[in-house]
């Protein structure tokens, strides 16, 4: 049943980044569960536009090229043109809130349509890097829910993750086997564990139990090249980074995964789309930026309480000393043992 003034469609707007946009998903699922009689359509690239597995039925996703055919002012108006006439917004959710989705805002703005954007609490970020604060800003996940609680929608989180486990990407999950997901990339160079660490972290796991095996994720050329020179080396380990997939068939095997060992990356947040627990391994970023995995534990974060952390928000600055020694100080036993203690404590739990 429709309230006064409640809105009757919604755009939501994010546009980048993958684990940006991942984060959003419960957030956004949830807000259409407890709104059935509300149409949300989400603006978004077309790469991203597959994370939506499983989605609500008044949700509609739309994935767009926003750097050749929605180019620029001219491009961007005519999109938020198209978008206002085919799914007449009255309300929108700005999640991004950079030049891009401004242009849409203004366009719909002018028609009357309630515009409301997040908060990126740009400020308190640069003082956590410049060190001068060192406390748990406000999540980018809660950020999220304020945007639309401007709107007026007020909801409890109902999200559970996705629930899919089937993939013909690989063998299906062996009973008795433990899976142990591995993504050690990272964009930036201060989230990232040297990979000749990595190695021997795969070593130990492989060598505490025959029946553990290890699932490498990765994409790109280079990356793939990597990961397979790991499956030469180690038994038991195998790379999907080769094999053509979607985020359907991610999902899917990082269902069936124990656990996960990642950076501060996307791939943290698509495993907690899964409810996979996750040891995050963090560097020149720390979880105080608001950009931690959904429902994940702190206490699986494998990290050096140095005082120059965190450095950066995102990753991207250079490492002052120049040897990033927040993360080559870290050792392969560290994470090792933190993976090792989330796999005992399923395992008490299986048994209790």
């Amino acid at each position: 049943m429709l309230i006064k003034n409640e809105p009757r469609k919604v755009l939501i707007v994010r546009f980048s980044a993958l684990g940006d946009v991942a984060i959003a998903i419960p957030v956004i699922y949830s807000v259409c569960n407890a709104y059935p009689h509300i149409k949300f359509i989400m603006l978004t690239r077309k790469w991203s536009s597959y994370l939506f597995a499983e989605r609500p039925r008044n949700l509609i996703v739309l994935g767009v090229d926003v750097t050749k055919r929605y180019k620029g002012v001219r491009g961007l108006t005519h999109l938020a043109k198209k978008l206002r006439r085919n799914y007449r917004i009255d309300a929108v959710a700005d999640l991004h809130s950079v030049l891009r989705s401004w242009v849409i805002d203004a366009y719909m703005k002018t028609y009357g349509v309630k515009v409301a954007r997040i908060d990126k609490g740009h400020k308190e970020k640069k003082k956590l890097t410049k060190g001068k604060i060192r406390r748990q800003l406000t999540t980018t996940h809660d950020r999220y829910i304020e945007v639309f609680n401007k709107l007026g929608l007020n909801f409890k989180e109902t999200f559970e993750g996705f629930s899919k486990a089937e993939t013909k990407i690989i063998p299906p999950k062996a009973d008795g086997d433990t899976w142990v997901a591995v993504a050690p990339f990272s964009q930036h160079r201060s989230k990232e564990y040297p990979l000749d660490k990595m190695q021997k972290v795969i070593e130990l796991l492989l060598n505490q139990d025959p029946k553990l095996h290890i699932v490498l994720f990765g994409g790109g050329n280079k990356e793939r090249t990597l990961l397979n020179k790991i499956t030469e080396a180690y038994p038991r380990t195998v790379s999907i980074a080769g094999i053509k997939h979607g985020f359907n068939d991610e999902f899917a095997v990082l269902r069936q995964c124990d656990v996960m060992v990642s950076m501060d990356s996307a791939n943290m947040h698509l495993a907690s789309l899964t409810r996979t627990p996750v040891v995050s391994v963090w560097g020149g970023t720390h979880r105080y930026s608001g950009f931690f995995g959904w429902e994940q534990d702190p206490n699986n974060i494998v990290q050096l309480d140095y005082p120059c952390r965190p450095c950066s928000v995102f990753g991207q600055e250079q490492c002052r000393f120049g040897d990033y020694h927040c993360m080559t100080d870290i050792t392969p036993e560290m994470i090792a043992n933190q993976v090792l203690q989330v796999l005992q404590k399923q395992k008490q739990a299986n048994n209790g």
